[in-house]
């Protein structure tokens, strides 16, 4: 990167200032929040020629319609159509990859109305979309300031100019309704430009903010979540997760939005599972459920109750025969014959735990060395004989 080369995450692009004072723009893919791969690159379609998908600050992306003819391409900034004014943005998506976007957010490319590009970005387009970035940051503090000063409930996440430096978007969240009539009038007086006020929820402001998971991987918000659906702890419960909230929440303070992944696959291997409420009743005890592997189709029995030492694993169908067994009013003679029955079937084959820290032993290959040493003496022996 060079000396003046400076990274614009929130847009997605490298802004640069040549010696000749010029401003150079790059598109980087890299940090673009909801970016989607291309993997219909180079596939013709006539259907959306005509469309591109224009990037924005953060989440915020449209698709346009190209009604002039103009040579296009991915990363070209573009002058483009708003309520009031024009915005600019850099293109990020063309080709049939854009119908498949627009098929995600249920929005027929036939009847619907797209807003206009009018042209490639000039220099003077350019200079002043760089001249009310510059003035993002400092609007929102100033923003947050006249909002506490009213007293209302309400936090300001973001500011997002509109590319003729005309128009910004406030985004905020809050908790209640909030009456802002006064709060508009305020930012008019102070910035002298349109306000536009949006409420967010906390997931998209996460998204907005961007961040690295406990996973080790962007958060899925600022990746390609575009509609959030609501999580609950039931989700949670039916993979055996443990109910702890410092665990389950993200970085949103709500539910992780990965809970919801694999719940779909859990139940339905749990239907595949017996209901067990009471004890299982053998001739030599009784035998509690302490755990239970859903994927696996595993259920672990032990004679103690909320121990996990002494355990033995049953097949569903197993537990099913004891189940049948004992509303008869009989008990079979022990769970240990249960458990042979189970590993002849190769059910629940016993499990071989290997030692990392053995594998990475530094020791691990002495007994070897020394009887390939016990071998080359031997042999030395026998030829000093002959």
């Amino acid at each position: 990167m060079g000396k003046n080369k400076i990274c614009d995450c929130s847009r997605a692009c490298t802004v640069e200032r040549t010696d000749s004072n010029d401003l150079l723009i790059d598109y980087s893919l890299g940090c673009s929040k909801l970016a989607a791969f291309n993997w219909l690159q180079g596939i013709y379609s006539d259907t959306c020629k005509d469309l591109f998908e224009v990037r924005f600050k953060n989440t915020h992306k449209a698709v346009y319609r190209n009604t002039s003819g103009l040579l296009l391409k991915i990363g070209d900034i573009v002058v483009v159509e708003a309520a009031y004014g024009h915005d600019v943005g850099i293109i990020s998506l063309e080709g049939p990859i854009v119908a498949r976007q627009l098929a995600r957010h249920h929005i027929d490319p036939s009847t619907y109305e797209f807003k206009k590009i009018y042209r490639k970005a000039k220099i003077l387009d350019i200079e002043r979309w760089q001249e009310a970035i510059a003035r993002e940051h400092k609007t929102m503090i100033r923003a947050r300031q006249l909002a506490a000063r009213l007293g209302l409930e309400m936090k300001i996440g973001d500011v997002e100019f509109q590319g003729d430096g005309t128009k910004a978007i406030f985004y905020y969240i809050a908790d209640e309704r909030v009456d802002f009539r006064q709060l508009i009038k305020d930012f008019a007086a102070e910035f002298g430009i349109r306000i536009e006020m949006k409420q967010i929820g906390a997931r998209q402001e996460a998204g907005l903010i961007g961040g690295i998971g406990v996973c080790g991987r962007p958060l899925c918000c600022s990746c390609y979540m575009a509609d959030f659906n609501s999580i609950t702890t039931q989700a949670a419960r039916c993979q055996d997760l443990s109910l702890n909230p410092q665990k389950l929440a993200g970085q949103c303070s709500k539910l992780k939005c990965c809970i919801n992944y694999e719940a779909s696959t859990y139940i339905d291997a749990q239907s595949k599972l017996p209901v067990v409420r009471e004890p299982l009743e053998f001739k030599d005890g009784t035998a509690w459920l302490v755990k239970t592997d859903i994927l696996g189709g595993v259920m672990w029995f032990s004679y103690e109750k909320n121990s996990l030492t002494n355990i033995f694993p049953l097949s569903p169908d197993n537990v099913r025969k004891i189940q049948a067994l004992n509303k008869k009013g009989s008990k079979p003679e022990s769970l240990r014959n249960f458990q042979e029955d189970d590993r002849r079937k190769d059910v629940e084959p016993e499990a071989e735990f290997v030692s990392a820290a053995g594998d990475e032993s530094i020791t691990r290959f002495d007994e070897s060395k020394r009887k390939s040493r016990r071998r080359k003496s031997r042999k030395h022996g026998h030829k000093e004989e002959k």
